[in-house]
């Protein structure tokens, strides 16, 4: 398991407002504030005291009032109801509380007051706000001495104060605001992971959590019921996920024979494969059909698997008006036709019972002989024939089959060559091939297709049967049918049955999967040694109620791979990583590794684009273009540059001319369905890896005439 960005990047604005959520842990008030919730007083507050004046104002003040005073003719009896009645007491004088480190010294002598018209002179920011005039006939008390300033305590107190906790990437930065696109990418490159023979397989079943099913490192034999994926944020010590393991989970039942795999040619002699082209043979120009072309190149990866492969075992079907089963040694042909080729039980049932070719070493000259004796006529039952040859590689997991076509299937099982009105007939087709390849992924067959340049095959319909065995969709021309057969036969099935889970803690999701929340789960299918896949996560939603997580602290991600070997042994390799979060733009974009945020823009563009939604595959490749853009700025990398300037160009089909590989219309839904060029170029980079992506002529889409990217 690799990552793009070396750590996982959270956005500031996230950031901040998980932090108002839990201002209790992370803001400090200070005491010299009013209380947050302001109580009112059970008694008036005292009178404010008088302004400070000279004797003679005094004096005159006096006179005047009692100059002013009535006449009394009881005075001495209103002076002693005077000397009776209570005085009140001032309030008594209560100490400030004031912070710890704020407290001044018993020990310490505080310095001399100074006056106040002094103190007022040298802080211009300091002032006494006296209290409103209490209406009260009391005797105002005297007005209390200005307390002394400490030292310590600045003339502008900071009165909230911020504590962030310590990171290791809290470092100054001009950048502001999000990155574009997403670098919290995952690369799990399964060929490898599945290759590795150093990890010794630990025998019997995982410790698993209840709650989120992530496995564990304990010692217990029972499931627990909180782990560090979905423990509260109460529980201190929660039990640790398990770092890197391989378990067998079915270690009482006996392996299986590991014979090796079927490799079935499914082969279209129809009508159409005697047209005719033009090839050049040093000076000469001669005219081959289609069929002559693909004998050839059968005939050489016979040839060449002999040398290199020869114990495996090699079975030819074609079809044109009927499908036929080619024996070997002194078993005859099966030849089946009419109504047996609409009847799916008797097409398995047929291909169950005839027995499973001999080694390549020995049958070699004999299949030779029948490729040569090839033939075109009739129509295309392509789809009978898919699902028998699927079926006769069944037998043993890790099988192939390749289909070799240059037309649309016409007949009534999985019919592909109806018109835009019959929107029923396509419609149970679609289904016939989507069903079809979860049959054959469910046996551990890889099916490939190999489509002759300048025909419509519908490689859009046919592609749902490669999706999902992990095969091929290619469109070649008729000289290079050898190189596409040979580099088909080379990819070696090391795993089938395969399903990769990616479990997140609560404060994370993953993107782009049909399961929103941070578990998704992809099924593979079969995988081959070359086999890489991508995932894509970030924060979580935050009006969900989790928070997302602050910078500086480290979040588990646990990769969970379960597949079969070709014996039959059902394996779980596990790996748990942890990884320190940041919202640092600078040091997500120097730990950024181009070419895993490349692979991912184009296997996830490309799987938006084969469901029609091309909108949003261009907005997810303009974005992860921004990112990778900016991160070859600020790294300043030339060799990412060349790298990036390369992706471009195979992205370009994406990102400006996807209608150009669209049909004008459809009969079974609202989205544009896609060419047989459009078809072979998204599926290709959907099932694509980082060699192949360095080598994008290889996958680039043939380059045909404007007027066929139309169905017309």
């Amino acid at each position: 398991m690799e990552f793009a960005c070396g750590f996982v990047y959270v956005p500031p604005l996230l950031n901040q407002r998980s932090c108002q959520q839990t201002t209790a842990n992370g803001i400090k008030r200070s005491a010299l504030l009013p209380p947050a919730h302001r109580l009112r007083p059970r008694s008036p507050p005292p009178s404010p005291p008088s302004p400070p004046s000279s004797p003679n104002s005094t004096e005159k003040s006096r006179e005047a009032r009692e100059a002013g005073r009535p006449p009394y003719e009881n005075v001495d009896f209103q002076n002693k109801i005077k000397n009776l009645a209570p005085q009140p007491t001032p309030a008594p004088r209560r100490a400030a509380l004031l912070p710890p480190c704020m407290r001044q010294n018993k020990s310490e002598t505080p310095d001399p007051p100074t006056p106040e018209s002094q103190l007022n002179g040298q802080d211009l920011y300091y002032s006494y706000c006296a209290p409103e005039r209490c209406w009260s006939e009391a005797k105002p008390p005297p007005s209390p001495a200005v307390p002394q300033r400490p030292l310590f305590m600045d003339l502008t107190p900071e009165y909230v104060m911020v504590v962030s906790s310590p990171s290791s990437t809290s470092q100054s930065t001009t950048d502001v605001g999000p990155l574009p696109g997403n670098p919290n990418v995952v690369l799990v490159p399964l060929g490898r992971l599945l290759s590795e023979d150093a990890v010794q397989p630990i025998r019997g079943q995982p410790t698993i959590c209840t709650q989120c099913g992530s496995v564990l490192n304990s010692l217990y034999v029972n499931v627990v019921s909180v782990c560090c994926f979905c423990a509260s944020s109460g529980l201190t010590h929660p039990p640790s996920a398990y770092e890197d393991g391989l378990f067998l989970l079915n270690p009482d039942e006996a392996p299986l024979c590991t014979s090796d795999a079927l490799l079935i040619f499914c082969i279209d002699i129809s009508g159409s494969m005697s047209l005719t082209s033009k090839v050049t043979v040093g000076r000469s120009v001669l005219q081959k059909s289609r069929l002559q072309f693909v004998r050839e190149a059968v005939l050489t990866c016979l040839e060449r698997l002999n040398e290199q492969n020869p114990g495996v075992r090699v079975g030819l079907v074609t079809f044109n008006d009927e499908v036929t089963i080619h024996g070997h040694n002194s078993l005859s042909w099966r030849f089946l036709s009419g109504n047996e080729l609409t009847d799916v039980d008797l097409l398995k049932n047929a291909a169950h019972d005839y027995p499973s070719p001999p080694p390549l070493w020995q049958t070699k000259g004999l299949l030779q002989k029948q490729v040569r004796g090839l033939r075109q006529s009739g129509p295309t039952a392509l789809g009978p024939a898919a699902l028998l040859s699927i079926a006769m590689a069944a037998r043993q997991p890790g099988s192939k089959v390749i289909i070799c076509t240059d037309g649309k299937a016409n007949t009534d099982l999985g019919n592909l060559e109806v018109e835009d009105n019959d929107a029923r007939t396509l419609l149970s087709s679609t289904i016939f091939y989507q069903t079809l390849g979860e049959y054959a992924a469910d046996q551990g067959v890889t099916v490939s297709v190999l489509s002759i340049e300048g025909t419509d095959c519908r490689l859009d319909e046919l592609g749902r049967l490669v999706d999902h065995t992990g095969g091929n969709v290619v469109i070649a021309s008729p000289n290079m049918l050898q190189a596409e057969f040979e580099q088909m036969t080379e990819d070696r099935t090391i795993a089938t049955h395969c399903a990769v889970t990616l479990r997140l803690p609560k404060s994370l999701r993953v993107r782009g999967e049909r399961e929103a929340g941070s578990r998704a789960t992809r099924e593979v299918g079969n995988v081959d040694s070359a086999k890489e896949l991508t995932f894509q996560f970030g924060a979580g939603d935050p009006d969900a109620g989790v928070p997302a997580p602050s910078s500086g602290a480290r979040v588990p991600i646990q990769l969970q791979i379960r597949y079969r070997r070709r014996n039959g042994q059902k394996m779980l390799r596990v790996i748990t990583s942890e990884r320190e979060v940041t919202d640092d733009r600078s040091a997500a974009l120097s730990s950024l590794s181009v070419d895993i945020v490349q692979l991912n823009s184009a296997q996830a563009s490309a799987t938006l684009a084969v469901r029609g939604r091309f909108l949003e595959a261009r907005r997810e490749d303009e974005q992860q273009r921004k990112l990778i853009a900016r991160a070859i700025e600020h790294n300043h990398s030339a060799e990412d540059k060349h790298t990036y300037q390369q992706w471009v160009e195979t992205m370009e089909p994406i990102y400006n001319n996807i209608h150009n590989y669209t049909r004008r219309k459809c009969v079974i839904s609202d989205k544009e369905p896609l060419t047989d060029a459009g078809a072979a170029m998204l599926y290709t980079m959907k099932h694509s890896n980082r060699n192949s992506l360095s080598r994008r002529k290889a996958h680039q889409p043939t380059k045909l005439p404007k007027s066929s990217f139309y169905d017309v």
